[in-house]
């Protein structure tokens, strides 16, 4: 019966969305800013992405980003680029997104001598509630001078919870409820989080909100901004 369910599901979601867009802005220049809040609403930085440059045709493609990462003062921590796919029936999203890039950083600029290996998180463009996704993980690494960098996180468990409305500062949003589990290390320091994310069409990632293992709210990330 459950089998049921969701294929019945997905029939009518496929319907009513096969003339949505993926989940990003596919125009050259729209910008996205989001903001960082720890869990008592203080802001901790902000980072802007840009869409720099749209390569490929029909629904295998590549968006390409500029991201600058700005501390809580707005001065910049530094600028990288980061890509999201599409490839038939699915989105791949840059998993390097997800590291704190502050400490491979020199003069503002992430230096092209990193090593990054994992894979692509992947999303499908018509997630059904109640689905599994694919587990992700990427590994970030770097020599400076006698100091190796390093920095791993792992996505598990991931699973689709829901369509829902959010509301964030740049607005209302219909967007997919995702859940995954977040571990990894951190230039040393463990990381082990859930994390849930809110992906609308047309836009991209709306909200993350972060939990500790005890379920309490770690940190807040939104969208303040969007400029098509």
């Amino acid at each position: 019966m459950k089998k049921l369910i969701i294929l019945s599901l997905a029939a009518i979601l496929t319907i009513s969305l096969s003339a949505q867009k993926a989940f990003f802005p596919a125009k050259a220049g729209s910008k996205l800013t989001y903001q960082t809040s720890d869990k008592k609403g203080k802001m901790t930085g902000q980072t802007k992405y840009t869409v720099n440059e749209i390569t490929g045709s029909g629904d295998h493609f590549t968006i390409v980003y500029e991201v600058e990462s700005l501390d809580d003062n707005g001065q910049r921590v530094f600028i990288d680029k980061i890509s999201v796919k599409q490839e038939g029936d699915k989105m791949y999203f840059d998993m390097s997104n997800f590291l704190n890039k502050a400490a491979f950083q020199q003069n503002g600029e992430i230096p092209p001598s990193i090593e990054v290996t994992g894979n692509n998180m992947e999303i499908p463009l018509i997630p059904i509630p109640g689905t599994s996704l694919p587990d992700a993980n990427v590994t970030m690494s770097m020599k400076m001078g006698f100091i190796n960098l390093k920095m791993t996180v792992n996505i598990t468990n991931r699973k689709v919870e829901a369509l829902e409305d959010v509301a964030v500062k740049a607005g209302n949003f219909n967007a997919f409820k995702l859940s995954g589990d977040v571990s990894g290390t951190i230039v040393g320091i463990k990381v082990n989080t859930k994390s849930i994310d809110w992906y609308s069409y047309g836009v991209g990632l709306i909200k993350t909100e972060s939990y500790d293992k005890k379920g309490d709210l770690k940190s807040v990330l939104e969208l303040v901004e969007f400029q098509e």
